[in-house]
């Protein structure tokens, strides 16, 4: 293989690695695979084409995310993932979508009927990276669900495993509801503040208060059905689809 093909693999390979094996033919076109080049890539094997526009490397194992991936390729990078889908990532309560949710700077004009836009600045202390996509961070997802009247007991229960998780504390969480959204804030002090929620709350504060008396006489988640074909990738969450790189714009 001549050395000008080696290098340019090179490059194609190390901008697919950091986005699950996927790139757009825009970026092919960048690296500087021509068009004509791509088709014949995609004849001999070497790319899977996912959809118009959209491929991966045929040698890539897929991955369960992968349609959070394809998502973020069709927004050129500005989505998010947020809301219920990334506390689905983060394996964190029991919300379920049918959309895929994400986040996108106001002035996003992109649209498709498979995902939920929800327009916000992000601070880059609510943003986490994975491979290939960005995500809210679990005290990040948990506001912009209150915030959106989640049912009480589920957000309780949410809040509960982040904070046995150690993803966060009570106090972190109320001071930076209150600092996105007041509505959000009221939400979760309202969960917080819920039947056995409250019960636990207050039996850990009990066994602190004793500890501390004793020591005085430790602290202590079409095209979905494209992917299956293209070498069989595990099943995304319930009700994903992949994007559609031709969606309409408003």
């Amino acid at each position: 293989m001549p050395a000008d093909r080696r290098n340019l693999r090179r490059r194609l390979f190390s901008l697919a690695a950091d986005q699950g094996g996927y790139f757009t033919a825009a970026q092919a076109k960048e690296v500087g695979y021509s068009y004509p080049a791509q088709a014949h890539h995609v004849g001999a094997g070497n790319w899977l084409r996912v959809y118009r526009g959209l491929f991966r490397l045929a040698e890539w194992i897929p991955d369960i995310h992968d349609d959070l991936i394809c998502w973020s390729l069709w927004s050129r990078g500005r989505a998010v993932v947020s809301h219920e889908s990334a506390l689905s990532v983060h394996s964190i309560g029991e919300f379920e979508s049918a959309r895929v949710h994400l986040t996108v700077p106001p002035g996003f004009s992109m649209r498709d009927p498979e995902v939920v836009l929800h327009h916000a600045d992000l601070a880059d202390s609510d943003v986490v990276k994975r491979t290939g996509f960005t995500l809210t961070t679990v005290m990040r997802s948990l506001i912009d669900i209150a915030a959106l009247s989640a049912e009480e007991d589920q957000l309780a229960r949410a809040i509960q495993e982040a904070r046995e998780g150690g993803l966060l504390t009570i106090r972190q969480l109320r001071a930076r509801a209150e600092t996105i959204d007041t509505k959000a804030a009221l939400y979760i002090e309202r969960a917080i503040s819920s039947g056995q929620w409250r019960n636990d709350l207050r039996d850990a504060s009990s066994a602190a208060h004793g500890a501390g008396a004793a020591a005085a006489h430790l602290r202590g988640g079409r095209m979905s059905s494209k992917l299956s074909r293209a070498r069989q990738p595990p099943a995304p969450s319930a009700g994903r689809r992949h994007p559609s790189p031709s969606t309409s714009r408003s």
